[in-house]
């Protein structure tokens, strides 16, 4: 019966660690992981595009100034 009492216990101990690292790892780690990524990729895009210009057409000749019809 003692064994039994004990390979309960050490369950019980094994549940509780095992649900506690899972609330580690989907409440803690990885939400900033997850905000470091997206905001890591922000930021790659927006040195790239302050070396490279912003996306679109770069030939745009301002319109001639003659009078409208």
């Amino acid at each position: 019966m003692a064994q039994i009492t004990d390979s309960i216990g050490e369950f019980r101990r094994k549940r509780r660690r095992e649900l506690l690292t899972f609330a580690v790892l989907a409440f803690g780690i990885w939400p900033v992981v997850a905000v470091g990524v997206v905001g890591g990729y922000g930021f790659l895009v927006w040195m790239y595009q302050i070396v490279n210009g912003p996306p679109g057409p770069h030939d745009v000749k301002p319109a001639p100034s003659g009078p409208v019809e």
